[in-house]
């Protein structure tokens, strides 16, 4: 695939990402990942010391689909929804069929009252599978830019 058209390609997985989530149409959020693929939230603090915690560490599809599911039927959270902006993507490494990226984000959250607050800002660290018709995430580190998160942190970011 050329450089050029990779890097459409992983735009448009990013944007289609996103809008899976804004859309709140979690469900189908686990599709967006390879059977195996890594998710994990952690913030810079962490990831500059190279700490395997984790805010949210899900190894495999089926752990995103479990997180779906509890959202869905067992959490209890005020209702939300969030509005991801999403920069230019930077592609940061290329072996065979698979990709890396690299892009920063800022998600406003709009609680139930209509109130908006920036919510979370930080960056995207992905590995991505172009092997098949449709692109997947390998391997999505979440890096938030803050240590601190004013609430409960329920929706994928």
């Amino acid at each position: 695939m050329a450089k050029l058209d990779t890097h459409g390609v992983v735009s448009n997985l990013l944007a289609e990402y996103a809008a899976c989530i804004d859309a709140d149409e979690l469900e189908r959020w686990p599709g967006f990942f390879t059977e195996q693929a890594h998710y994990r939230i952690t913030t810079k603090f962490n990831h500059a010391r190279e700490l395997p915690v984790g805010i949210i560490d899900a190894r495999n599809r089926n752990m995103l689909e479990d997180r779906v599911a509890s959202l869905r039927k067992a959490n209890i959270y005020e209702p939300q929804r969030y509005r991801h902006i999403i920069s230019a993507v930077r592609l940061t490494g290329e072996d065979g069929d698979t990709v890396r990226a690299e892009a920063s984000f800022m998600v406003v959250r709009t609680m139930i009252d209509g109130s908006q607050d920036l919510f979370l800002s930080g960056r995207y660290l992905d590995k991505i599978d172009l092997s098949d018709t449709r692109p997947l995430f390998l391997d999505k580190l979440v890096i938030l830019d803050s240590d601190k998160i004013d609430t409960l942190l329920a929706i994928p970011l």
